[in-house]
């Protein structure tokens, strides 16, 4: 009997926890190295495909998305912080300048999920990793 009532104490810290996440950052902060990225070739993104990327999407740790296009990017702003420029990179991928934030559109059997991979801290080896669902175009 104890371990069930566990169970839902486990699940509320584990919600608890994803509330906490930090945010994507904008651009990564300066840092006391150098780093040299080769430039990444952009990808065309038709108006039909600009179109079905664009809106609303509610992610699964209860951050709000708001997707806006352009030919070669986008513009993701998460709740009311800065928006990220993210580069259309490959079909239904795109990547911060830095490389610190990705995502990946058109996924789940209806084609209305989306998955975000991001650096919280580009000091640390640590990636999170959080899904979304298309809420509203």
């Amino acid at each position: 009997m104890r371990p069930l009532l566990l169970l839902p104490s486990l699940l509320l810290s584990t919600a608890a926890l994803a509330q906490d996440l930090p945010y994507p950052q904008a651009e990564s902060p300066a840092l006391s190295s150098v780093r040299v990225n080769a430039p990444f070739k952009t990808v065309w993104l038709s108006d039909e495909h600009a179109r079905e990327l664009a809106g609303h999407y509610e992610m699964s740790n209860g951050w709000d998305l708001k997707v806006r296009t352009a030919a070669r990017f986008i513009d993701a702003t998460i709740d009311r912080r800065e928006p990220m420029r993210l580069f259309h990179v490959e079909q239904d991928r795109f990547v911060s300048s830095d490389g610190s934030v990705a995502m990946r559109f058109n996924q789940g059997d209806n084609g209305d999920e989306m998955t975000m991979r991001y650096l919280p801290d580009p000091r640390l080896a640590q990636v999170v990793e959080i899904s979304a669902r298309m809420a509203q175009r």
